[in-house]
């Protein structure tokens, strides 16, 4: 049986644009012989639609869609995903399904039956689950849909971290499927593509059934979908294989395939192609054609560049220098050398002069205050301001360039470096921001040695370096990520050998920064836990474990 796989790039609310993507690989896949073409999870509607499923023109559209795409089906089956109307009172209202087409009928609808409500997902808000799932028939064949999460709840694989008591999976094959076909949209993140082909591989070896699992790929909004579609034999061995972080199109012959090794890139390559798929979708779904952004000559704003210009293009990417009094010459320098060696346009607006008015203004009524932080902020705000000004005068996107290292402890300005529509690597830890920025100049040099050497500084006072107020970056990371993603107590990590002070300090800022993360554009998701839609802290609250 040759099945083709559609791994496609959908755009949410796009139906004419999704539709024209199925159709284009369907008609393809037909023209090659398949006898199926399967696409992702929700491949009408886009993924993940979230509240515009409230919105009944929505859903009425995404049903026109699914009857015309029927209307094109021939001989060649067609498995597409799509939103569905509930029947079941009481009951939620819609369904995540998918139907299988042919010959300008609808063979089979399938819903989804396990539905993920933990980290970004939130389905069990919309969706009814699936009460049965049996196979469908298909040309002689019992085909096992499912649809995502279904296929991720295997005993044996989990074990204690399963969540839900049904397996569809398991429940297919005992009802006789002879081929699991599963239509996802699963986010990647840091170690998920190895994941998924433990996982998808373990499945299909117990079961002893050839299983085609069809990834989205794709940026929508703070999610990126890696693609990396997989098609597993009877055995359990890889047969077949979609791009990373790019569409793609399989056909691939269930009784003939021979198996292949799995290969990934390392880390630092397969997060470069994650956010430079992310910034690219975020701007061009959201009608974008350029970016801007402040370059101070630190690390941070070099690798947000050097991911801009690898998603849009040097010339739809303009940099920007503000300096003040406190800008080192070597500072000016680094940014000037980055956007040469990019071959972005780039332009230097002091802030020096509106600094010293500003400050002027507000002499009398800061009279016999010394200066603090506050003369710090004026100067992060004014660059908002200028680059702002930038964005709505040239219609480029201005992007923040912070990590997540800095958003966790509140090292950044509400209002100043804070301003823009994306921020790019704010789920990167500031030691990741270095690996990636030497793995983009593991060939020659494109990011100033300098700027990889030099001390991390917001330069707003004299001699200023992050390490004043910070902890060593290596040791923030490490608790950040002990207290954030692997939710330890504040004695447990002081128990891995952290110094106490270290530790207490750090879980202060960061439970007192909840209200300008909250606050933050939005960023691009790349590690297990992201500050953003994955994780839901109450601002107004009065718990504190230390």
């Amino acid at each position: 049986m040759k099945i083709a796989l559609a791994q496609i790039n959908t755009t949410i609310g796009d139906f004419a644009g999704n539709r024209d993507k199925i159709l284009d690989a369907y008609r393809r896949g037909a023209q090659a012989g398949a006898a199926l073409v399967v696409t992702p999870e929700l491949a009408i509607a886009g993924y993940p639609p979230r509240d515009l499923l409230l919105r009944p023109a929505f859903v009425a559209g995404n049903l026109r869609t699914l009857e015309e795409l029927g209307d094109a089906t021939g001989a060649a089956g067609l498995v597409v995903g799509f939103v569905g109307r509930s029947q079941l009172r009481p009951g939620r209202e819609f369904t995540n399904s998918v139907a299988l087409l042919q010959n300008g009928q609808v063979l089979a609808i399938r819903s989804k039956t396990l539905l993920p409500t933990y980290d970004v997902f939130d389905e069990d808000r919309y969706f009814e689950p699936a009460a049965e799932n049996p196979p469908a028939n298909f040309d002689g064949r019992a085909l096992g849909l499912t649809i995502c999460e279904d296929i991720w709840n295997d005993e044996d694989f989990w074990r204690d971290r399963r969540r839900y008591r049904k397996n569809p999976t398991r429940e297919l094959v005992k009802a006789g499927a002879e081929v699991i076909l599963n239509c996802s949209a699963s986010p990647w993140q840091l170690g998920k593509t190895k994941t998924r082909f433990d996982m998808v591989g373990s499945v299909a070896a117990k079961t002893g059934r050839p299983i085609v699992y069809c990834n989205l790929v794709g940026g929508n909004d703070d999610l990126v979908f890696d693609g990396n579609s997989m098609v597993f034999d009877a055995r359990g061995r890889l047969v077949a294989k979609g791009a990373a972080f790019a569409e793609d199109f399989l056909m691939v012959d269930l009784d003939q395939a021979q198996p292949m090794e799995l290969v990934e890139g390392c880390e630092e390559e397969q997060v470069y192609h994650a956010l430079v798929l992310g910034l690219r979708d975020y701007l061009h779904k959201c009608g974008f054609r350029s970016a801007l952004l402040g370059l101070s000559g630190g690390i941070d704003s070099a690798l947000t560049a050097c991911l801009a210009v690898a998603a849009l293009g040097p010339q739809n990417v303009h940099g920007i220098s503000l300096p003040s009094q406190f800008s080192s010459q070597g500072s000016l320098d680094d940014a000037r050398a980055l956007a040469a060696n990019l071959g972005i346009r780039y332009d230097v607006i002091p802030i020096q002069k509106p600094f010293e008015a500003v400050k002027a203004e507000l002499k009398d009524i800061f009279a016999g205050r010394p200066e603090d932080v506050t003369e710090e902020n004026i100067q992060a705000r004014l660059r908002g301001v200028t680059l702002m000004a930038l964005s709505n005068k040239f219609g480029s996107l201005l992007l923040t360039t912070g990590n997540k290292s800095e958003s966790a402890v509140g090292y950044c300005t509400l209002y100043g470096d804070m301003c823009g529509g994306l921020s790019v690597i704010s789920d990167l830890p500031k030691q990741m921001v270095y690996r990636l920025s030497r793995w983009i100049n593991r060939e020659r040099e494109i990011i100033p040695q300098s700027s990889l050497a030099k001390a991390p500084s917001a330069e707003l006072r004299p001699n200023q370096t992050d390490q004043d107020s910070l902890p060593p970056y290596d040791t923030l990371d490490a608790i950040l990520e002990a207290y954030v993603v692997e939710c330890k107590s504040a004695a447990e990590i002081i128990a891995a050998g952290f110094n106490e002070a270290d530790v207490r300090r750090v879980i202060r800022l960061i439970d007192l920064s909840e209200y300008k993360r909250r606050q933050a554009a939005p960023g691009l998701k790349v590690t297990s836990k992201a500050f953003g839609v994955g994780r839901r802290i109450p601002i107004a609250q009065r718990y504190r474990e230390i």
